[in-house]
């Protein structure tokens, strides 16, 4: 595999880390900000605190990838992997209970 491959790879993993790490603590400040009967300036701290945690802590910055290439688009979410290499481990039979389909 590619050392780039490897890094998305690596990248992908590590935002996926850091968003489970720092899940409540967004959760907290953004119910804070949805609340509206929470005075404004309390909100407005909750903003800031919001702010400061790290971009990569967020899951709209996941992005599914697949597990062989690093290949973001066409990823079968249940088989973590693209339409291409799935495609060929189905033909070699390497994955169980999928086959070719012929009617």
């Amino acid at each position: 595999m590619e050392v780039r491959r490897e890094n998305r790879n690596i990248h992908d993993n590590q935002r996926r880390q850091l968003a489970k790490q720092f899940e409540l603590k967004r959760n907290l400040f953004k119910a804070f900000l949805r609340d509206p009967e929470v005075p404004p300036e309390l909100r407005e701290q909750q903003q800031y605190k919001l702010a400061k945690l790290p971009r990569n802590s967020s899951f709209t910055r996941l992005r599914n990838r697949c597990i062989f290439t690093g290949r973001s688009r066409g990823v079968y979410q249940f088989f973590r992997m693209s339409r291409i290499v799935f495609r060929e481990l189905a033909s070699k039979g390497a994955l169980a209970g999928v086959k070719k389909a012929s009617w």
